[in-house]
């Protein structure tokens, strides 16, 4: 099979390298990849954003078989442009897209269904939500954009002039664009975070092995939000218990409901979720594979992907196992000095062989570019350095070993994924 994977980040080289481990790809491309996803797979100068040029290069390339990953194509229609060409596609419609792409549509899903979730607002208007705010004089109080913002559209405000900065640079200046039009205003949950990612064929869904995503910027969950800067798989909170209470009361519901909008969803579904005091609830969905979690779950993967994912285009998701190693993953984001701020690109990386790995670890490249037999950054977030081990300590061990034989000028890293606090 000839295979085409949408996007150009750490997510995607994940993808790109698991595919490769199946019989049935003969050619993987990546469509715009990156310097590191160049030495796995063939680039393709493709804007994610260009739905007709992806389709029309799918078609004259006679692509068997095309993975959509990054939100803003999906949200955009991409799968069902492809499909209407005949490609077979991997990915929710665009209207299933919405579950992500519009904050206010998933709150409205979650209250018309039951789905367990913070209590919310919804605003149109900054002096409402201001007035809302200070009238309620609960902090910390979390402030969402309705739209996509590459992961950071949301703001948890621990005081009113927290709130009014942040109302202002979401429906005033407009940071993440039209996406801040709405906002959602959510009472502030507590309890240990858990990412769960599930594949999905609008019938059957099947979770994967759970992770934990560290966001903030500095070491001791200090700092401004990021898209991620570290995971771990699994996630030691989620027990079998809990696993059980979440298929019952947010997955299967969540499918359901889904269906029941006309919106049938397939691909890969991403429940955030809180383990509160009150029981699992869910923080946002995302309808596509997260990042980093993809980079731990997918090493974890023992099951073909290939037959993963056409089992979830044809329908057939029911008839499959899959099949998850024992041990653990732990993957550490290394970015550029500044990220998730201004930061330099075109520094040189180095500690990376000619393959952009380094020995004793899957390095995943996120920003990079490479030219001249050398590799340079790219991007905010660079690397993701991914280890597997029998136990969690193992895996963190390889991981920051690894990074410690990577550097470039400003490089920036948390010291402490893994650690829990909850």
């Amino acid at each position: 099979m000839k295979i085409l994977v949408i996007g150009g980040g750490g997510r995607e080289h994940a993808v790109v390298r698991k595919l490769l481990e199946s019989p049935k790809a003969e050619k993987v491309y990546c469509a715009p990849g990156n310097g590191g996803i160049g030495c796995d797979a063939e680039n393709v100068d493709l804007s994610p954003a260009d739905l007709a040029g992806v389709s029309k290069w799918a078609k004259d390339h006679q692509i068997d078989l095309v993975c959509v990953t990054p939100d803003d194509p999906l949200a955009a229609g991409m799968v069902d442009v492809l499909e209407k060409a005949g490609i077979p596609a991997f990915g929710p419609s665009g209207k299933a897209a919405q579950i992500e792409a519009s904050k206010v549509f998933s709150k409205g899903l979650m209250k018309k269904y039951h789905i367990p979730t913070a209590d919310y607002r919804v605003f149109d208007d900054p002096q409402k939500v201001f007035g809302f705010i200070k009238e309620q004089n609960r902090f910390p109080v979390v402030i969402k954009a309705d739209g996509l913002a590459l992961g950071k559209g949301v703001l948890i405000c621990q005081n009113l002039e927290e709130a009014r900065d942040g109302i202002k640079s979401i429906m005033e200046d407009k940071i993440f664009g039209a996406s801040g039009n709405r906002v959602v205003v959510e009472e502030f949950l507590t309890g240990p975070e858990v990412s769960v990612l599930a594949f999905t064929d609008g019938k059957t869904l099947k979770p994967m092995v759970s992770s934990k995503d560290h966001k903030r910027a500095l070491d001791n969950d200090q700092g401004k939000n990021t898209g991620g800067m570290g995971t771990i798989s699994p996630n030691p909170y989620y027990t079998d218990e809990i696993a059980d209470v979440c298929m019952k009361t947010i997955f299967l519901p969540t499918l359901e409901a889904m269906n029941e909008e006309g919106r049938p969803f397939k691909g890969c579904l991403y429940f955030g979720l809180m383990l509160t005091p009150d029981g699992p609830k869910v923080i946002e969905y995302n309808s596509r594979f997260g990042d980093p979690e993809t980079q731990v779950v997918l090493p974890r993967l023992k099951t073909d992907l290939v037959d993963i994912f056409e089992a979830t285009i044809n329908g057939t998701l029911d008839q499959m196992e899959i099949e998850w190693k024992d041990g653990a993953a732990a993957c550490v984001v290394m970015a550029s000095g500044g990220y998730p701020g201004s930061y330099e690109k075109g520094l040189e990386i180095h500690g990376l062989d000619s393959k952009g790995q380094v020995e004793g670890a899957t390095v995943y490249h996120a920003g990079t570019k490479y030219q001249g037999g050398k590799f340079y950054t790219n991007g905010g977030r660079v690397l993701g350095i991914t280890c597997t081990g029998s136990t969690l300590e193992e895996a963190l061990k390889k991981a920051y070993a690894a990074v410690d034989k990577i550097s470039w000028k400003g490089v920036q890293f948390r010291h402490d994924i893994g650690k829990l606090r909850n």
